[in-house]
């Protein structure tokens, strides 16, 4: 039904993740649609590839939110889909400024995606608390949680906190399933519960310091972008 909604307001551009990407690919593509798929490994990169997506986004553990059982990192995972894929690569994971797009392209990416800085934006829908929760987090305070029922990147609080114990303690993927509930990231994220909700956010939290507008932040991107470009030429020289 959300794809069917989505056709008929006319979208063109897909992002597609957490599942098979021959479920809706085709369908999208005969309705001259752009397929793209999120991956966290080399295989589901080539299964992506198969299944005619336009292009992947290789996301590494550093990302918030749900990530892959390989725990890759965008470091080692972009290169490796860059040398056997036929397809563009979108980079993402951990990058928050213009040295991390610069990294990423770098690597061999066409591109970058980039969540956590652009949650704690002015624009940004998430809740106020959620927003501030990102600018005072720092380099510590992200975890990896629920391993056993899909990889969740969280900020610290009581319920990551209460997953990490209930995992160290060996409770099951039924017991574990329970404690997770129904729409804990619309409480943490949307509706701003800082003990209860999940709160996603990648490992790059210690270096977001400020809720700018989007038209700030992109001219910001591009500015360190080319700061870090020309520090390299400086130290090629």
């Amino acid at each position: 039904e959300l794809v069917k909604t989505c056709l008929d307001e006319g979208i063109k551009i897909f992002f597609t993740s957490a599942g098979n990407p021959k479920t809706f690919t085709s369908l999208l593509k005969e309705n001259g649609c752009v397929v793209i798929h999120v991956i966290a490994n080399l295989k589901y990169g080539l299964k992506a590839q198969e299944a005619g997506c336009d292009a992947v986004v290789g996301e590494g553990v550093e990302a918030g939110g749900h990530n892959g059982a390989d725990q890759l990192t965008t470091f080692c995972l972009i290169p490796q889909l860059v040398d056997k894929l036929n397809i563009p690569v979108i980079a993402a994971g951990g990058i928050v400024d213009g040295r991390g797009i610069l990294a990423a392209l770098s690597l061999g990416a066409e591109g970058v995606q980039i969540g956590t800085r652009f949650a704690a934006t002015v624009e940004s829908s998430a809740h106020e608390n959620y927003k501030q929760e990102i600018v005072r987090s720092g380099d510590q305070d992200t975890v990896l949680a629920f391993k056993k029922i899909g990889l969740v990147r969280m900020i610290k609080n009581d319920f990551a906190f209460r997953a990490m114990k209930a995992e160290n303690e060996g409770w099951n993927e039924i017991q574990l399933r329970e404690l997770l509930g129904i729409k804990r990231e619309r409480a943490g994220i949307f509706e701003g519960d800082l003990l209860e909700g999940e709160l996603e956010a990648g490992q790059g939290v210690g270096l977001i310091k400020d809720i700018p507008t989007v038209k700030d932040l992109f001219e910001r991107l591009l500015r360190e972008y080319e700061q870090a470009n020309e520090r390299i030429k400086t130290i090629e020289h």
